[in-house]
Formats: structure tokens, C-alpha cells, sequence
């Protein structure tokens, strides 16, 4: 019997300071304040008691839809009941004053009638450290109060004060409006302040979308992407997160549940990559700004990923939760960040290429920083020959792994075009060096009797990361070796619909049960760079069915009913996305729109 399809039922909202995940139901199972790894505020995502934040209907619901506003990252969920018709419109306020990004954390709500007279019930018993606190809770004059040892929260709402606090239903006969508040105060009307946020909202989002370079391939999802991949990073800092989430499993029960909400290095140049290819420059300066205020330690090494502040502690812990659908454990914090991860001194440096080479970035001066270069290439010829966990973060499996040698290969590369835009000799021959180092160790992992490249030195197991051999160009796409390499990968790693397997073998938690979503697109892009165009395209069409209701993305696929599973939305995953979408149009020789 095939298995029923399990799918995440939320869309996101955010401003670059908070991601908040709204539920088909009405309700915000998913909202972190005042930072992104902070404790959430509303966490049923992962315990019943764990904070709700929900708007109800009370008489019986005949059906729901959610959908974006075009352009936007502002969600609309419409209820059809018994009674009438509403519409709830959710949106985190983004909006230029003055020239500057204003980006409050303050989570609006409206509540507007379409038909009938529907009562609503509003459920809001906000918690914190992750249940464990309960606030105090005072009925202002114009506000309710929800205060916590560390933070308050402030909603201002022409809803009945005495119906919310006693869980009684209003009829909805106006628009209604919650205006949520961390740590601040609603300075101007209700009303006013509301409807001006909100236009002013949907304006900043349009016109955003506007300054995208778009091909003419699959445009609306590229630009649902886009706007994702957009909110997930913080601006006070310029860090990117992986994602919003926590323990949300890989596969069930498989104890696979990590927390995402911090700064990965590698996962940032995947994303930053995908915005530069969209025409969006503002996010790699903002995210070199956060690489300037990393701290190497003493040894000048850098850790895989920090805190979206630029700390490098993340102890991880587990948690006494539910877990989602009672999958356990809850952990919050990641082990990864004691890690060897050598990838990430590529990735740095191709970060920062386009600050150095790229003539549309006018003040190259403000970012440019050549100890930062030398100690960077530095540590990639330290590490040359030092095993580590690789790009999927094995716990008790320490390799010469050949992804990690594609991106010594790859960040050598960069410098070398530094340094001779530059003029600097020294760093050039350095570069050049390390980069042909870099060559031969890529060879040791090649493996003659099955004509293709494998997961590290010394062993036969096949990745599906090096896949990126031929989209980064390091093989020629057309080659015989190219060919042989994808073949090889096809007949062990993919499933019959497409989608890919990172690695079959066992690691630490057994063997994979799931796909994981952006070798799908990997492999995609693949296609298209070898002219196998009509494939690619047929692929692309099937894979962006896995996305939910509204084209998000999760980390991984169950192969055999198609589930989501792992933390949602990934931003790897809609990096893919870009990617293969922007690969195929290139090839096709479709246009650019600027």
C-alpha cells in the first residue's frame, strides 16, 4: 500500500530579523524571538505546550487555502465556515525610511470579513525557554502584557481584551488587527500604523523582486525562492542560516533531527551564490561584513558554522519536548561546531571573489582585506592533507574527503584571480601552487574500476556532492571522464524518479533512508550542463512537485511516498532550485530579465 504523503502545512513570513511559520489552521506553530536562535515565543511545531498563538473560526470550517500575495513574503490563509468567509493576511514589517532597511520585530496579524457574519476565537498563551517559562500577564490600557524574565511582549488589538484573555469568540463584523510586539512599544494608531506596514510591506517585497535577473524558465519559482532564501538572513549581523527550524526529523524515528538556526559558512556561500546570480549584491557585502567579525582561533582556523552573532560556542543539548510528531530527541545548539570541515576556506574565499572582481561592487575598498586572503589560502595548504567530516558532518568518520578537495581547488582559483587583479606576485604563485595541489588530490579519489570519482581517498563509496565536479567546471561536462562520473552516480544513488540519495553507505546513524533534495537539483544542473537538456527540464518540473502548498522546500524526500521530512524550508534546497532553473534558461538561450 503506498504510503500517505506527509507535508508540511506552513508557509513563512520574515523581515530579516524574525521567521515566523503560519499554520493552514490559523495558528503560529513556529516563532523565535528575538533572535532566530533564540527561544520560540510559540512552539507547538514541537510541544503542545510549548506557546499558541492561533485565530479559530468558530463554527465548522468547510475548507481553507493559503497563498502569498504575489511577489511578497506576506501569507494569506482564507477560511470558508458555516457562518461566512475571512481572511487572515500575516506578514513580519520590511520597509525602507529614510534609506534604511527597518525591519521591527513585530508580527502583524489582520483579520478581515469577505462574507457572513463568522465568529473567530484567538488563542495567545505565549511561553518561553522552550515551555518552561510562563509570562505575567497584565491587561494594559490599550495592550495586553506578556512579560517574561528576558524579554516582553506587547499586543495591541481592537479585539475584545476580555473575550482573548477568557477564550470567548467575537463575531468578526470589522477588520480586526493584532499587532505583536517583542520588546517594543505601537507608538502611532492601530489602524494607521497597521495598513501603513502593510503596503509599505508589500511595496519593499515588489519592488525587490523587481531588481531580480531572471531568465524566462520557471520564473514564479525562482522567485518564491528567492524571497525564501531572502528572509533567512539577519540583518543586524549579514549571518544566513540554514534554516528556521529544529528536530524537525530526516526520516521518522530516525534520531537525524538537528537545529539549523545558525550560520553555516558553506550553506551561506550556496545562498549567497544563488542571490548574486539573481543580481542581488546587498547580501554578499552585508554577509562579508559578518566573515570580517569572525574570529579565527589561535591556530587561524575557522569553525563550519557560529552563531548568527559570530559566536563560536553552540553547545548542543536535547530537550524534555514532544518532539514533532513525537520524534525525539529535541536538540537545540549543534555539535558540528567542533567539526574539521576544510570546504569551508573555499567557500570563504568564493564569498568574496565578486568584492574583488566584480565592477558592478563600486567600493571594493570598504571590503577589501588581503591578510584576511593570505591567512585564508594559508590555511588551505595546512589542511591539504588532513582528514575531515566532510560537507555531511559525520560524528565518528574522519576522511580525505574529494568534496573538500574541489573546494581548496575552487577558493585557490579565486585567489588567483585576487591576485592578478591586484598585482599581487607572491599570492599569485601561491595560489597557483595550492591549486595544482589541489588537482592531484581530486585524482586520488578517482576510482579506475568504477570510472568515477568517490566520497574520499582510499574508499568506493559514491557522493552525490560531486556532482559539482562538473557544475563548478571542474570536469569538462562533456568529456568521457564527465560522463563516466554522472553514469556512476545515476546507477547508485538515484531513484527511479529522479531524486538522489546523498550516500548509500552507513554512517553514524545507519544507511540514509531519505533523499536529500538539492542533489536532485545538483543532478538537474548536471543534465543541462551536458546538453542533456529535454531530461533536465522534465526533471525540474517533477522535482518542484515535492514542494508544499506554497513551493517551499524541505531538506530531504522519503523516495517511496514522496513526504517532506527534515528542517523546512531549506534554504539548500531552494539554492537548488535557482541554480538548475538559471543553468537550464542559460542553456536554452533564453534572456536574462534585469
Amino acid at each position: 500500500m503506498q504510503k500517505k504523503r506527509h507535508t508540511y502545512q506552513t508557509g513563512i513570513i520574515g523581515n530579516c530579523g524574525f521567521i515566523a511559520h503560519v499554520h493552514k489552521d490559523g495558528s503560529i506553530p513556529w516563532l523565535c524571538w528575538p533572535k532566530f536562535d533564540s527561544s520560540p515565543v510559540f512552539g507547538t511545531m514541537l510541544d503542545p505546550d510549548a506557546g499558541e498563538f492561533s485565530i479559530i473560526p468558530e463554527e465548522e470550517i468547510l475548507s481553507t487555502s493559503q497563498q502569498y500575495i504575489q511577489n511578497t513574503n506576506i501569507l494569506v490563509t482564507e477560511f470558508h465556515t458555516a457562518a461566512g468567509k475571512f481572511r487572515i493576511i500575516d506578514f513580519a514589517p520590511r520597509f525602507y525610511s529614510e534609506e534604511t532597511a527597518q525591519y521591527p520585530l513585530v508580527l502583524c496579524r489582520k483579520v478581515e470579513l469577505l462574507e457572513g457574519n463568522p465568529r473567530i476565537r484567538v488563542n495567545l498563551s505565549p511561553k518561553y525557554d522552550y515551555g518552561k517559562e510562563k509570562p505575567t500577564v497584565t491587561n494594559g490600557l490599550n495592550f495586553l502584557s506578556y512579560k517574561f524574565h528576558s524579554l516582553e511582549l506587547k499586543l495591541y488589538t481592537n479585539f475584545s481584551h476580555n473575550y482573548l484573555l477568557n477564550g470567548k469568540s467575537e463575531v468578526l463584523n470589522e477588520t480586526k488587527y493584532f499587532y505583536l510586539a517583542c520588546d517594543s512599544d505601537l507608538s502611532h494608531n492601530l489602524k494607521e500604523t497597521m495598513e501603513s506596514f502593510y503596503h509599505r510591506t508589500k511595496g519593499y517585497w515588489q519592488n525587490w523582486v523587481k531588481h531580480c535577473s531572471l531568465g524566462n524558465f520557471a520564473q514564479n519559482e525562482v522567485i518564491r525562492s528567492a524571497l525564501c532564501l531572502k528572509i533567512h538572513q539577519y540583518q543586524d549581523t549579514g549571518a544566513i542560516i540554514a534554516s528556521s527550524t529544529t528536530s524537525l526529523p530526516e526520516s521518522p524515528g530516525s534520531g537525524r533531527n538537528w537545529d539549523y538556526r545558525y550560520c553555516w559558512i558553506r550553506d551561506s556561500y550556496y545562498t549567497l551564490n544563488a542571490l548574486t546570480t539573481l543580481g542581488h549584491f546587498e547580501e554578499m557585502e552585508r554577509f562579508a561584513n559578518y566573515l570580517a567579525n569572525l574570529k579565527p582561533n589561535q591556530e587561524g582556523r575557522y569553525q563550519p558554522l557560529y552563531t548568527i552573532t559570530g559566536d563560536s560556542f553552540i553547545d548542543e543539548e536535547i530537550l524534555d519536548l514532544e518532539g514533532y510528531k513525537q520524534n525525539v530527541p529535541v536538540r537545540v545548539g549543534n555539535q558540528a561546531y567542533t567539526h574539521i570541515q576544510n570546504d569551508v576556506y573555499g567557500q570563504i574565499l568564493l564569498s568574496l571573489l565578486p568584492l574583488y572582481s566584480d565592477e558592478r561592487i563600486l567600493d571594493k575598498n570598504r571590503f577589501q582585506n588581503l591578510s584576511q586572503i593570505r591567512n585564508i589560502l594559508f590555511q588551505i595548504k595546512k589542511t591539504m592533507n588532513e582528514p575531515d567530516a566532510g560537507l555531511w558532518e559525520f560524528r565518528n568518520l574522519s576522511q580525505k574527503h574529494c568534496y573538500t578537495f574541489l573546494f581548496h581547488w575552487a577558493g585557490a582559483s579565486a585567489v588567483i584571480k585576487i591576485a592578478e587583479s591586484l598585482g599581487e606576485k607572491d599570492l599569485l604563485k601561491e595560489a597557483i601552487t595550492l591549486k595544482e595541489e589541489a588537482i592531484k588530490k581530486i585524482e586520488e579519489c578517482y576510482h579506475k574500476e568504477k570510472s568515477c570519482y568517490t566520497q574520499a581517498e582510499g574508499t568506493a563509496h559514491l557522493d552525490a556532492s560531486l556532482l559539482q565536479l562538473v557544475t563548478m567546471s571542474y570536469l569538462d561536462p562533456t568529456s568521457p571522464k564527465a560522463k563516466d562520473h554522472i553514469k556512476a552516480i545515476e546507477k547508485n544513488l538515484k531513484t527511479e524518479k529522479g531524486l538522489l540519495y546523498r550516500y548509500k553507505h552507513k554512517d553514524d546513524f545507519g544507511t540514509p533512508e531519505s533523499t536529500f533534495l538539492v542533489c536532485s537539483f545538483w543532478y538537474i544542473e548536471c543534465l543541462a550542463c551536458m546538453n542533456r537538456l529535454e531530461e533536465a527540464e522534465q526533471l525540474f518540473h517533477t522535482t518542484v512537485n515535492y514542494s508544499n502548498h506554497l513551493g517551499l522546500f524541505s531538506e530531504d524526500i522519503e523516495a517511496e511516498s514522496n513526504s517532506m521530512w527534515g528542517n523546512f524550508p531549506q534554504t539548500y534546497s531552494h539554492v537548488g532550485l535557482v541554480n538548475a532553473a538559471y543553468r537550464i534558461s542559460q542553456k536554452k538561450g533564453n534572456p536574462v530579465f534585469l
